[in-house]
């Protein structure tokens, strides 16, 4: 019998832990920040995703715990540039090594594509935050059942000093609520039940209206076709967060595009935008 997600979830964060320990030890925080300030964020994510119509965010993503290897070979180069061409807004990156076989390498090398890139891992630690922006990344994911009130507020935190934005992911409404009090500014929800692996279809559009007015809302999870897409905007999603059926696609570009055609909506000239980050820092920060 196949283990539950709150298992793996546990084992997940171990592990996380486990990898901020040993690379504290061969670069301890003070020097990853050191080196990470150096490093331009990538473009606001924020940005990205709040212009007119339901923006993508594509995925590479080699392997999950539910399914195993998905795209085991995958050049998340090839994959992001493919995505960028079918109009994809965003580019999320799995850097979990264990059960989705990812890597900040891969993370490093979308970010220099120049794309807004999503950090996807189980962050635990203020280290994996400098981690990202080290790598380039735009942005950060933060899984509030991952994650207790004060450990969220320090994370949340730390992401906003580093010049990064956050997705802030849920799952009911209790960590919708967190998410507000939080003052998340981009909010994801994520269909897939941490506790079952188990996929609620409805779990956007019951979430949705819980969501403050002026937070960007990410549908995640189970969304691989256009009229999925549809559905997702008709609930009022501002981004979907699409994976498996894309690294799965023989032509990912048009893949891309097909969904980012399903999401479009014509909008007036001159819409305004605008980036709530800080401005990067650009000395060490106090630690």
């Amino acid at each position: 019998m196949e283990p539950q997600l709150s298992t793996y979830l546990d084992d997940l964060l171990d592990s996380a832990r486990a990898r901020v320990a040993a690379a504290a030890i061969r670069e301890p925080l003070a020097a990853l920040q050191a080196r990470a300030v150096e490093v331009e964020p990538g473009p606001s994510l924020y940005d990205a995703l709040a212009g007119p119509g339901v923006a993508v965010i594509a995925e590479v993503k080699r392997a999950s715990p539910s399914k195993g290897p998905i795209a085991p070979e995958l050049d998340a180069v090839a994959q992001a540039t493919a995505y960028r061409r079918g109009g994809a807004a965003a580019v999320s990156v799995l850097t979990e090594p264990t059960r989705f076989a990812g890597s900040l390498d891969d993370l490093a090398a979308v970010a220099a594509t120049g794309v807004s890139a999503l950090r996807k891992d189980f962050l635990v630690d203020p280290y994996q935050v400098w981690e990202a922006r080290a790598a380039g990344s735009a942005a950060v994911l933060l899984i509030v059942a991952a994650l207790d009130e004060a450990q969220l507020a320090l994370l949340h935190e730390e992401a906003r000093t580093a010049g990064l934005d956050v997705l802030v992911e849920v799952h009911d409404d209790a960590e919708v609520a967190r998410a507000t009090r939080l003052g998340a500014r981009i909010v994801g929800v994520n269909a897939r039940d941490l506790r079952t692996f188990e996929l609620d279809r409805q779990a956007f559009a019951r979430l949705r209206p819980g969501l403050p007015s002026g937070v960007l809302a990410v549908a995640e999870s189970g969304i691989s076709t256009p009229e999925e897409i549809r559905d997702a905007a008709a609930a009022g999603a501002d981004a979907v967060l699409v994976g498996e059926s894309l690294v799965r696609a023989t032509d990912p570009a048009a893949a891309v595009a097909a969904l980012v055609a399903a999401g479009a909506v014509d909008v007036p000239a001159d819409v305004p935008s605008g980036d709530p980050r800080p401005h990067p820092t650009t000395s060490s920060p106090t630690v």
